[in-house]
């Protein structure tokens, strides 16, 4: 029983960090460019490098990004499989256009 219980938080966990507006954004964003840096995500989101930069944070703690230096750029992508379906999921009929 506390396996499967684990294994409900663990996925409650996951839909908590997705389920913010700037976070779903950037995920989903992600998953339809493939990978992208923190300036090119602030321009989409029109919002402060800081706050993407928290929220990229809070990503990559829950384990749904991962990041990829080259020179000073960090860039990021979707890394796990359960993020990547929801998201999809929850976009699949919708009129919501890409952000960029």
């Amino acid at each position: 029983m506390e396996k499967v219980h684990k294994e409900y938080s663990d996925l409650a966990e996951l839909l908590k960090v997705l389920a913010h507006p700037v976070r779903l954004c950037i995920v989903r964003g992600l998953i339809m460019k493939g990978e992208c840096n923190v300036s090119y995500m602030q321009s989409c989101l029109d919002a402060p490098q800081s706050t993407v930069s928290q929220h990229l944070q809070k990503l990559k703690s829950a384990g749904i990004i991962e990041g990829r230096r080259e020179g000073l750029e960090i860039y990021y992508q979707v890394c796990n499989e359960k993020a990547f379906d929801i998201v999809n999921i929850l976009f699949n009929n919708s009129n919501i256009n890409e952000v960029d």
